[in-house]
């Protein structure tokens, strides 16, 4: 009986470990990347169906909401407060960047591609060419300046 219980203990020890070694984005990272994705959003233009500073579609901001506020809200909610806005991409990109960060093995330059290209096309990879090609380019661009300034903000 105590080799079994010491046998859990170890393997809970080892699985916990491991879960504490996975990369984590920082909030420099998470800030640079929900700047860089704001800054990289086409232009807004009236009735063009998207929502928000960071231009996203309607059909997702209740799910999004109810993950990162505990509470759903409409994409009009969400045009209306900045600062929502801007809380619930944030809670997304953390969620997207931890992901890309333990996928790359912690290459933080990969987990940048692969999220900016999430945002723009709902898969990670295939942004190779091509308009997807260039928006990610221009959102790792001004990742690494945003990463770049003093974290005096």
């Amino acid at each position: 009986m105590r080799a079994l219980i010491g046998a859990i203990i170890i393997s809970l020890g080892i699985s916990s470990l491991a879960v504490a070694q996975q990369p984590k984005a920082s909030d420099v990272q998470v800030t640079a990347m929900v700047e860089a994705l704001r800054k990289a959003a086409p232009p807004q233009s009236p009735n063009d169906g998207l929502y928000s500073d960071w231009q996203i579609k309607p059909g997702i901001i209740p799910s999004w909401s109810k993950q990162c506020l505990q509470r759903e809200i409409t994409a009009q909610q969400l045009e209306a407060n900045p600062a929502t806005a801007r809380a619930v991409v944030s809670c997304i990109v953390r969620r997207e960047l931890n992901s890309q960060l333990v996928s790359t093995n912690n290459n933080e330059q990969s987990a940048v591609r692969g999220t900016a290209c999430w945002w723009m096309t709902g898969d990670y990879k295939g942004c190779r060419s091509g308009f997807t090609a260039d928006y990610v380019k221009r959102v790792v661009e001004l990742y690494n300046k945003e990463r770049a300034r003093p974290a005096t903000r």
